[in-house]
């Protein structure tokens, strides 16, 4: 790993620890509700964050909370400004992390199968 790297690897790290913190104490959006951060990919630039999330829910949860973090992602960018000694701070995309859900999807699909192989005991 190369120094300019494992720099990048702190400043996701620490956004993704600050933003999730200010979504907890300080987003008033309803529409954001219980969302977790997964991870944060900075561009090598510090221009750009991808900040991964997931949430419960559907699909309309999906697409409401990926709206309060859009709409949010001005004042997200302000308080980590503030906090983080950056020269450029970073644009925040948030994009819903669809690993989390195909991984819950892949368990319970095995689950049913492995539920469905075995034999049924009889009660005598």
């Amino acid at each position: 790993m190369t120094k300019a790297s494992s720099r990048l690897g702190r400043i996701a790290d620490q956004i993704q620890r600050d933003v999730a913190e200010l979504i907890r104490s300080e987003v008033k959006e309803p529409r954001v509700g219980l969302v977790t951060l997964t991870g944060v990919e900075v561009s090598p630039d510090h221009r750009h964050a991808k900040i991964f999330f997931t949430v419960l829910g559907d699909s309309s949860q999906v697409r409401l909370a990926s709206e309060g973090l859009d709409h949010a992602a001005g004042f997200l960018r302000a308080r980590l400004a503030s906090t983080l000694r950056l020269r450029v701070m970073p644009e925040l995309h948030f994009v819903y992390d669809e690993s989390v859900a195909r991984g819950a999807r892949l368990s319970q699909l095995i689950d049913e199968a492995v539920g469905a192989s075995r034999p049924q005991r009889t009660r005598h």
